[in-house]
């Protein structure tokens, strides 16, 4: 699928000329190596000046690209050894969320991310990231069964939400959430939780009270959506924009208000650009992250999390 955002289009067009350049020049045989140094000089600075004035729209349809890493990407990238393990052990195996073990980086860990689709088929059997109850109770087992055998715990975000739907509420999806954000609590085995493309709602902090929370660059945070708070505040879905402003979403938001602990750069043009540089990136930023938890028994590991959750939303008192 060949996705081309809106503010995107002036650099891929010049690509696109600059390819179309390089076979003039391997069929013809005529050297255009000045003219194709000179456009591809063009097509770093407009893309710089572009990407460095991002809004946080253009950030959350970023986020979104369907040509992005998703987590079974990461588990390519990272991972030997890879047993995926599946079922909620009550009868169900939501695709939307994967989990699994194997090595990262020399250590036996635990993996549990969501997982998109890049077409029609595949995100009818994912459900478009949007896990149910069954999958968070999936992710649960794992995390326990990580937990009983001290391995460290990755997690992978990327979700517009929880699904919504009748039957997931029906099946207890703010139970299944709610659950889960109880027994992470109680791990004593280091949690690094990325954020790798959309962080929505409660579907994203149920597998993502981690030690140390990281971020890609161009992913976003939210407790809604734009399109949803939109909705909500000006009964108008295409004041998206303007909702992502007000909503402090960003990877640079998140990190000024200590959301998160690190923002991870991606590859230049965004991460679906060049996937495998972005992949390297985000893992050499959860290796750091693991190897200050080093050291640290189950109960430092505990204090140190319950510590990190605590400073959120922390108030100064007033003067006087």
């Amino acid at each position: 699928m060949d996705v081309t955002l809106d503010f995107e289009r002036p650099v891929v067009d010049l690509r696109r000329r600059i390819d179309g350049l390089r076979q003039v020049q391997a069929d013809q045989r005529v050297d255009l190596s000045a003219s194709i140094r000179s456009l591809e000089e063009q097509a770093e600075l407009l893309q710089r000046q572009i990407f460095q004035g991002l809004t946080p729209w253009q950030r959350t349809q970023l986020s979104r690209h369907p040509r992005r890493p998703y987590t079974l990407d990461y588990v390519a990238g990272w991972l030997q050894d890879w047993t995926e393990l599946h079922g909620d052990r009550a009868g169900q195996d939501d695709q939307a969320i994967v989990t699994g073990v194997g090595s990262f980086g020399g250590r036996r860990v635990a993996l549990i991310g969501h997982q998109k689709g890049r077409n029609t088929k595949e995100n009818m059997l994912r459900n478009f990231g949007m896990a149910r109850p069954a999958g968070y109770r999936k992710a649960l087992r794992v995390m326990e069964l990580a937990n009983r055998f001290g391995l460290p715990i990755l997690t992978l975000i990327d979700t517009p939400g929880a699904y919504p739907g009748v039957d997931a509420e029906a099946q207890g999806q703010s139970e299944a959430i709610a659950r889960n954000l109880l027994e992470m609590a109680t791990f004593g085995v280091p949690m690094v939780s990325c954020v790798i493309g959309e962080g929505g709602s409660g579907g994203a902090l149920a597998i993502g009270m981690g030690n140390r929370v990281v971020m890609l660059e161009h992913a976003v945070y939210s407790v809604i959506s734009p399109e949803g708070c939109a909705a909500i505040l000006w009964n108008d879905r295409a004041q998206a924009s303007r909702a992502a402003e007000a909503l402090k979403i960003t990877a640079q938001d998140c990190l000024a208000l200590s959301v998160v602990d690190e923002v991870v750069e991606e590859a230049p043009g965004g991460a679906h650009r060049n996937p495998e540089a972005t992949v390297a990136a985000l893992g050499a930023a959860v290796e750091r992250q693991l190897a200050a938890l080093d050291g640290l028994d189950a109960d430092a590991v505990r204090d140190d999390r319950y510590r990190r959750f605590r400073r959120l939303g922390a108030l100064a008192p007033p003067n006087g």
